[in-house]
Parts: structure tokens; C-alpha cells; sequence
């Protein structure tokens, strides 16, 4: 049986060039393990990640913040103890709310993920 331990302190942030202020921490890479990766993103306060779409879906789970969601049609605001599925292929965004940084967990499946950037 193969497992692991981590601590997430040890794991470096890598930015990301899309959007202001965004950081992601791969948590398991799809090397790891055998169905999902997870990351932790960070949106720091004034910050954002701009309209996109993603061949693979995304379950976050949102940890610290809060941020203005757009999910297809709809926008939300998500906070600590939220919960999101953001369907393949659905257009989404998120804007910083407050002088909080936006951390999240984003688990998505071990599976190709095209991203197309739709908007700046």
C-alpha cells in the first residue's frame, strides 16, 4: 500500500501567470497519486484569476477569504467552508473580497486539462 505524509509549509508556491496575485502549491501531483491531483491556490487581496475554461472538472473546498465567483451564468461569493464543483468545460473567474487572501483546495482528475484563458 503506497501513501505519503507531507507538510504544506514544505511545498513551494509556484506563481501562476494568469491573473494578479495567484499562487498555487501542488499539493499531490498526478505522479503521486493514482485518481486526482490536489493544489492550493492563493488569490492575495486585490487580486484575481481571470475567465477560463478547463477540459476537467474542479471540486474546492475554499479554506481562508473570500472572493467574487463567476461559474457560467452565475457569480457568487465564496468564503471559508464553501464548497464548489465547477463543471468541464464551464467559464470561471475569481476576484479577491477584502484584505484577505483567497486560499482554496482544488482537487481535479488525473486526466489532460486544457485551460483557455477567455477574458484578462
Amino acid at each position: 500500500m503506497m501513501f505519503l505524509h507531507k507538510q504544506i509549509d514544505t511545498i513551494e508556491a509556484a506563481p501562476q501567470k494568469a491573473g494578479k496575485g495567484v499562487a498555487m502549491k501542488m499539493l499531490l501531483s498526478p505522479d503521486e497519486s493514482p485518481h486526482f491531483a490536489m493544489r492550493n491556490f492563493t488569490i492575495d487581496a486585490g487580486g484575481h484569476m481571470p475567465l477560463h475554461t478547463n477540459t476537467v472538472e474542479h471540486e474546492q473546498y475554499v479554506l481562508s477569504g473570500r472572493a467574487r465567483v463567476v461559474i457560467g451564468d452565475k457569480t457568487i461569493e465564496a468564503g471559508a467552508g464553501d464548497i464548489l464543483l465547477i463543471p468541464a468545460g464551464v467559464p470561471h473567474s475569481y476576484e479577491t473580497l477584502g484584505d484577505e487572501t483567497y486560499s482554496f483546495l482544488c482537487l481535479v482528475p488525473k486526466a489532460e486539462d486544457v485551460i483557455e484563458v477567455l477574458a484578462c
